[in-house]
């Protein structure tokens, strides 16, 4: 359903698809885990990120990122702008040739049984402009092959405040309003691994408010996420482990239940060594 430069349903698949970090200066501070893939014994890998690297030219905008999120964890992956994140959530995605290893579930991401339970929000909606809304979710089903009942379809679009819009063509719908069916195309798959890029970026605060219930009922039914932003407010009461990431690498990775009472925000400055008031400016810019 969403439109990426150089992807290719018929070559790629479905669509959407597609040792742990490198500790940074002695700031990393309390809460960061030092063992590389681990997150704490006896917490099973739903989505790992095993040595990522890409290059643009000569530029590595991936160091070797690694990473793990748990079984029914939401990750949180952080960063000032041009830090990587958009690279290494591409690369997880499966619209970036890369060097490493992205795992789901145990499978690689490559494959299709791996692209099977993995759903993907992108930061930039693409809608096909011919199809309607309700036409959108019927291809995704179809292409997952997938059932979804019109009591679980119409409780989606009810959520969403799309109910009323089920007719309306991909290209007469705002940027939030593609971004809503986006959602809603990730959720009906019913997926086991989420990736959210920016994913609230263009909601209204209704919209939100619902998105961030659906991320933790998400959780609490086992489902792994993984959200992309550099808009602290926003997942400051979701996370269970944050990464913190700068300049192509993972500068520290933090659990919540270790971290005490200790902000987001004030460990992600402390982490990346920004000075407070500029870091604000760079996290609140829609372009990373």
């Amino acid at each position: 359903m969403f439109k990426q430069s150089g992807y290719d349903l018929h070559r790629n698949g479905i669509p959407g698809v597609r040792r742990m970090l490198v500790i940074g200066p002695q700031d990393a501070g309390p809460g960061c885990v030092k063992e590389p893939g681990k997150i704490r014994k006896g917490d099973k890998k739903m989505l790992e990120v095993i040595k990522v690297s890409k290059k643009y030219g000569k530029t590595l905008a991936a160091d070797e990122v690694g990473f793990t999120v748990p079984d029914g964890k939401v990750g949180i992956l952080l960063g000032p702008n041009g830090a990587g994140k958009s690279t290494v959530i591409k690369s997880i995605a499966g619209l970036l040739r890369f060097q490493g290893e992205v795992r789901i579930q145990g499978m690689n991401s490559k494959t299709m049984e791996a692209k099977k339970v993995f759903a993907y929000v992108p930061e930039l909606p693409f809608m096909y402009d011919s199809l309607t809304v309700r036409e959108h979710i019927d291809f995704i089903t179809r292409a997952y092959g997938v059932q979804a009942t019109e009591e679980e379809i119409g409780e989606l679009f009810e959520r969403f405040e799309l109910t009323d819009k089920q007719q309306k063509l991909g290209n007469e719908l705002s940027k939030g309003m593609m971004q809503k069916v986006s959602i809603c195309c990730a959720l009906i798959i019913k997926p086991k691994v989420i990736l959210l890029d920016e994913p609230m970026v263009g909601l209204d605060p209704a919209a939100i408010k619902e998105l961030k219930k659906v991320i933790l009922e998400l959780r609490d039914g086992g489902c792994t996420i993984l959200i992309s932003t550099h808009m602290l407010d926003m997942v400051k009461d979701l996370w269970d482990v944050t990464f913190v990431m700068n300049k192509g690498k993972i500068l520290g990775t933090y659990v919540k239940e270790n971290l005490e009472d200790k902000d987001l925000e004030e460990l992600f400055f402390q982490v990346t060594g920004q000075a407070e008031h500029s870091g604000e400016e760079s996290l609140h810019t829609e372009e990373e």
